[in-house]
């Protein structure tokens, strides 16, 4: 009889997947639909003036800031309880929208934008703890796939809820966060049903370490490494990743929920749009992901490559299918062609594929270049995306569409320039080096 083994990392990995999978089915589902969701309130109560890409933009710029405040808290208190402090903010942030009040919207945003900082690095401390070089992968490749269905379960909800209404009611408002409400605190349960996490866990795992950084060891060190040519231009490839992902998660659904030529009740695609932008990020993830060793056997070149390709499709369909002032309030003006909902559809899943390509391999060459700096190397990345995702949030109240999506392309293209100049460097030196090794000698 074979005797099952209960593996308690791999248990701390789903239970973290879990975790924010439901956390994040609250947020992101609220997000995508919020600048939609918050016209329909102003409607109703015209004194009402909280907008929704001012709170996005608010998010990010705290989230950016608060970066740099994390570690200590995390080394304090534990990655575990630092992720339901934050896992709480996201609570709160929702709330909001059951009772909505202006100044509470913008106070629930800088609020979420610390609890931020403190979920996803304590999710990062916490799945490292968790992982060794030979299951870093497996794990990372589970946590991916289960954070992205996030954006299934939500928007299907918001697919059905929001059928056949032009104006979103109170009563579906009502409804809609009161379920995700209690989504996002089931994910603070999974949260304290952990294993481990605690305070003494990142003091064992500190201890591990031959040379650990303090906190402001780690910040001079990121201040070092921002200075450095490679990191520089890898800056620039993750602003495009922060532009984008402002793009897909605020404005994009409210192009879609806004554009009264794909029917009156357009709102409803905004939950099929959030959908197939999951869908398009778990494939993208397992393939690039999961199967990580085999794709990267050719460089990461290509994959951003393909990235590029697959986002640059999808801002031309987009720019020919959608009017101009789209991301703003209710239209009925016409588009190059007549808006088509198939098309509109079919572009979130190109995003979100796309998505998938840059942040895999993003994720990739920081691990593996930056391993002796990883929390460095990694805190400049959260630290540049969310820069690059408050900035769009800002503009994306008074910039038409086609203008938003030519930022797009053109950061997207300077980025992935700037990310296969680095990746064929890097490339380059460590296949000298394979051939060194492998002769015992050098080889010109």
């Amino acid at each position: 009889m074979v005797k099952m083994i209960f593996d308690p990392k791999l248990y701390n990995v789903v239970i973290l997947g879990f975790t924010f999978m439901f956390v994040f089915t609250a947020f992101q589902t609220g997000g995508m639909i919020q600048k939609v969701v918050l016209q329909s309130i102003h409607d109703e109560d015209t004194s009402y003036e909280g907008d929704g890409y001012i709170s996005l933009a608010i998010i990010y710029a705290v989230f950016a800031i608060s970066n740099w405040i994390a570690p200590p808290v995390i080394s304090f208190i534990g990655p575990k309880y630092s992720m339901f402090v934050g896992g709480i903010t996201y609570a709160l942030f929702i709330s909001n929208f059951l009772y909505p009040l202006t100044w509470g919207l913008y106070l629930a945003s800088v609020l979420i934008g610390v609890g931020a900082a403190l979920i996803w690095t304590g999710q990062g401390n916490f799945l490292t703890m968790n992982s060794d070089s030979e299951t870093m992968s497996r794990n990372s490749g589970i946590f991916w796939a289960m954070l992205q269905c996030s954006l299934l379960f939500g928007n299907l909800f918001v697919y059905f809820q929001f059928q056949g209404q032009e104006h979103i009611s109170y009563h579906s408002r009502m409804l809609l966060f009161g379920v995700l409400f209690g989504i996002c605190c089931l994910g603070l349960i999974f949260i304290l049903i952990m294993k481990g996490g605690g305070r003494q866990s990142v003091t064992s795992l500190e201890a591990t370490s031959s040379s650990p950084m303090s906190p402001k060891e780690a910040l001079v060190r990121s201040f070092h490494l921002l200075k450095t040519p490679d990191m520089i231009l890898l800056s620039v490839a993750t602003f495009y990743t922060g532009i984008e992902l402002s793009f897909f998660s605020g404005v994009y659904g409210s192009c879609i929920g806004f554009t009264k030529r794909l029917g009156s009740d357009s709102q409803k695609y905004v939950g099929i749009s959030g959908m197939l932008i999951g869908i398009g990020e778990i494939i993208g993830g397992a393939s690039f992901g999961i199967l990580g060793k085999k794709t990267n056997q050719y460089g990461r070149d290509p994959i951003v490559i393909l990235g590029y390709i697959v986002h640059m499709i999808s801002f031309y369909l987009i720019f020919i299918n959608l009017p101009e002032d789209s991301p703003f309030e209710q239209t009925y003006a016409p588009s190059y062609i007549s808006s088509n909902v198939y098309i509109a559809l079919l572009c979130s899943f190109l995003i979100g594929f796309g998505d998938s390509c840059y942040n895999t391999q993003m994720y990739s060459i920081l691990g593996s270049k930056y391993s002796d700096d990883s929390a460095p190397a990694f805190a400049l990345f959260k630290f540049v995306q969310s820069i690059a995702a408050a900035a769009t949030f800002f503009y994306s109240n008074v910039i038409k569409l086609q203008y938003q999506l030519l930022i797009l392309v053109v950061f997207g293209t300077i980025g992935t320039l700037a990310f296969c100049r680095v990746e064929w460097d890097t490339f380059s030196v460590s296949h000298y080096n394979v051939e060194t090794t492998d002769d015992g000698e050098e080889k010109n």
